[in-house]
């Protein structure tokens, strides 16, 4: 007897494990109009982060029969927060950046959240209408992903970006993508990883805090890129330790 269902089944309780964060929206329309095309996807942890407009008539209007995802939004003021408790967070680009970062279409995100959602929580993050996210906000994320639209007309606006993206996340939790056997730490432990690793570096004379230039963005870059598994980021966090408990030390010593 097949065990195909089952496995479809399984794959597709991941769902709900899934956050699509709306960033800075403006219009109430829109936050309707996600959350419509979330649910018919299955997805329903809809999180919006400093929204400039409040759910309204409108947005429940254009919600039609996906309400219940509007009275369930968590509201979270920096997208630091709302992140926090994930392992995997890819967030959407539509343009290059200076420094760019590790890059997947759609579908490759759709494999990768749900490969990895059966561990912990994991999200894909949507900027603001008319900019989108920050280079601050983009550092957050571990892959940046962009939706290969016809480039004489690449204007996708919030609800269709969305609905791509939360249709990959289903077609790939109908293919029953295998799980992955790596274990991630959260975005909090890396943003403690990150705070650590800079104020060694500014212990150590390596940067100075007044004027760090681009060291922290691009060692970001070069830590996000290698994704340490959780077990080896504790060992990197050994190594600062020690290396902050050598200079204390030593600076001891000269006294």
């Amino acid at each position: 007897m097949s065990t195909q269902p089952t496995q479809i089944n399984d794959s597709l309780s991941l769902l709900p494990q899934v956050k699509v964060i709306l960033v800075g929206t403006t219009h109430p329309g829109n936050i309707g109009s996600v959350a419509r095309a979330m649910k018919t996807m299955g997805l329903s942890d809809l999180v919006l982060v400093d929204p400039q407009t409040e759910i309204d008539e409108k947005s429940q209007a254009l919600a039609a029969g996906a309400k219940d995802l509007l009275e369930t939004v968590t509201i979270e003021s920096t997208l630091e927060e709302a992140v926090k408790d994930c392992g995997l967070v890819i967030g959407t680009s539509a343009r290059s950046r200076t420094l760019p970062w590790p890059m997947l279409d759609p579908r490759e995100s759709g494999i990768k959240l749900i490969s990895e959602a059966s561990k912990y929580p994991v999200a894909v993050v949507f900027g603001r209408e008319n900019s989108g996210l920050t280079n601050e906000e983009l550092q957050l994320c571990q892959y940046h992903v962009c939706i290969p639209a016809n480039p004489e007309y690449s204007s996708l606006n919030l609800a269709m970006a969305v609905q791509t993206l939360c249709y990959e996340i289903r077609m790939a939790a109908l293919a029953g993508v295998k799980e992955t056997e790596e274990e991630y730490p959260l975005s909090d432990n890396m943003e403690g990883f990150y705070q650590h690793l800079e104020e060694t570096l500014s212990q150590i004379g390596f940067i100075i805090k007044a004027h760090p230039g681009q060291v922290m963005t691009k060692l970001r870059r070069l830590y996000n890129r290698a994704r340490p598994e959780a077990i080896e980021l504790n060992i990197l966090r050994g190594i600062l330790t020690a290396t902050q408990r050598g200079r204390i030390d030593s600076d001891n010593e000269s006294k």
